[in-house]
């Protein structure tokens, strides 16, 4: 095994394919941690607890007397397949089997919910492409506990929301103090006048109290929040039931100034926000900025931030406001319905928190209407949201408990592995319950590997063909870790083909500490082609994982 050695060929064309796909495991069926059913044989007389207790090796917790039947605790170490064997072995057990949990299916009636693969993913198109089943936030779940709750104040800090949408009215923030209060006054003494459903900053000098959205974006990563769920209309949002606080400082054409923001921030600071969601950014580092931020962590609300849009890397090249280095920000990178870290999504191993859903997201619009948008724009909301459901289901958590969770409970996922500093993508059911996950299984770096030396010239030579073969005998697939690449991003390209010449991936720009996606079978052919205007690193490929 190992390289087969340089050849030479002609220049490749492909489409472009970053990453490696990986799709959530199947869930086993579950049961409370421990615990076990057993059902003792009838031809065995009364019997003492203690004694039972010593002959099954187990703590009886709970007795069914009229049914002969007795619910044991045994080590949570003990796999529950090694805990039945060995209670169904027993003399005197009939049969025992895992203490399941079973709960409502709570699917809402929503007629769109099919198209929000964010929330749902079996492997659906997302209107340009089918995807992989499993690659979703795992909410479904998570509404068997809790779907959202009123106590929980969302600001979106945006181009405001169609707060009139079919789909979002029943969500949206009512100031009482203003809508029980005298028009033209400012009931609540906060400098805004008749700020009953928000504000508006586009005018810092002149704000009012009518945040409607003139754009779209905003009502979009409102629908993802918190469209109305279970009411046989559109969509749903993660949350069923939430508050939405429309923001406003971004106007029709999408943009908006700095003091327009500060303002918004310490407004909806002021109005008691828990969480705020920022699918905004641009413009350089501002001290004035990371104070708002700031004033809205002391006051204790979550910050979350999109990533941002030019494919860089935030920890060499921040993007603000998601770069901050505030306890309280939340960073936020967008996937794709096949689990592919999106072409046009920032990144950064430090600086940049989760992943989350991004391409091709369907949501409210509007006039009562809806549209799929992409952007880390998009990503932002399905992380607030499961943010606002993790509040709901759980009050006490502070804004930086939340972070911490929403990080800790990510689900691996191999394209963001070296991307995110949670390794993974947000999961709304693991953040409810608690639960770390375990390693994605097709991630190729928890497969074996063999070291290999393959490198490039360093820089490539201008209008070349590079060529490299390596081979892994027995293995059923592979792929290539790449230690170094940087190529002219668009121009200059590395394609990878199997054994039968099938193109596997077409790699362009920069992916660093990156595996190629996963190559059928025990052979790969790796081309680097390039055109005669900039020649940058090159590749080094180190190690070929395979299983």
């Amino acid at each position: 095994m190992g390289i087969l050695g340089r050849i030479t060929g002609g220049a490749i064309v492909g489409s472009l394919f970053f990453g490696s796909i990986s799709a959530r495991a199947v869930n086993e069926p579950e049961f409370v941690p421990g615990e076990y059913v057993v059902s003792l044989k009838r031809e065995i007389g009364q019997f003492n607890k203690q004694d039972l207790e010593v002959s099954l090796g187990s703590k009886i917790k709970e007795t069914i007397f009229e049914d002969r039947i007795v619910v044991v605790q045994r080590s949570m170490i003990e796999t529950a397949e090694s805990a039945v064997k060995t209670l169904s072995e027993n003399p005197l057990v009939r049969l025992a089997e895992p203490n399941y949990i079973y709960r409502i299916n709570k699917t809402p009636n929503d007629p769109s919910f099919g198209k929000l693969w964010g929330l749902k993913n079996i492997g659906q198109s997302d209107v340009r492409a089918g995807g992989v089943a499993g690659v979703d936030i795992n909410v479904e779940k998570a509404w068997d506990i809790t779907t959202g709750s009123k106590d929980v104040l969302v600001a979106i800090i945006d181009t405001g929301i169609d707060y009139d949408h079919p789909d979002l009215k029943e969500n949206i923030w009512t100031n009482q103090a203003e809508a029980n209060g005298k028009p033209g006054v400012d009931d609540d003494n906060n400098g805004i006048i008749d700020d009953i459903h928000g504000a508006n900053f586009v005018n810092p000098k002149a704000p009012t109290g009518n945040p409607k959205d003139d754009h779209m974006h905003g009502t979009h990563c409102a629908g993802t929040i918190g469209a109305r769920g279970d009411d046989g209309l559109g969509i749903v949002g993660v949350n069923w039931n939430v508050r939405l606080m429309p923001v406003k400082f971004l106007g029709a054409d999408g943009s908006g100034s700095l003091d327009g923001a500060l303002k918004s921030i310490d407004y909806a600071t002021k109005m008691g926000a828990r969480i705020m969601s920022n699918s905004w950014g641009g413009g350089g580092e501002s001290q004035t900025l990371k104070e708002a931020i700031q004033r809205a962590n002391a006051a204790g609300a979550l910050f979350v931030a999109a990533a941002g849009n030019d494919y860089s890397n935030n920890d060499t090249q921040p993007s603000y406001p998601a770069s901050y280095n505030v306890p309280n920000v939340l960073a936020v990178a967008a996937i794709d319905n096949k689990g592919q870290l999106a072409a046009f999504s920032n990144y950064g191993k430090k600086s940049v928190h989760v992943a989350a859903p991004g391409v091709n997201v369907w949501s409210s619009v509007l006039n009562g209407k809806y549209a799929s948008l992409s952007g880390t724009s998009m990503a932002t909301p399905h992380v607030s949201g499961v943010a606002a459901l993790l509040a709901s289901a759980d009050p006490s958590l502070t804004n930086l408990q939340l972070k911490e969770r929403l990080i800790k409970t990510a689900r691996p996922l191999a394209s963001v592995r070296e991307k995110v500093s949670s390794k993974g993508m947000v999961d709304a059911y693991a953040a409810i319950t608690n639960q770390v996950l375990p390693p994605d299984p097709n991630d190729p770096d928890n497969w074996q590997f063999i070291n290999v030396n393959i490198s490039s010239l360093h820089p490539y030579e201008s209008k070349s063909t590079e060529a490299f073969e390596v081979e892994v005998k027995g293995a059923k697939e592979i792929a290539l870790f790449f230690a170094h690449f940087e190529t002219e991003k668009n121009y200059d390209r590395v394609t990878v083909f199997d054994r039968a010449g099938n193109q596997i991936a077409q790699l362009s720009g920069v992916n660093d500490d990156t595996y190629s996606p996963t190559i059928p079978g025990d052979y790969a052919k790796i081309v680097l082609t390039s055109d005669d205007s900039v020649q940058k690193y090159g590749f080094d490929i180190f190690k070929v994982s395979y299983r």
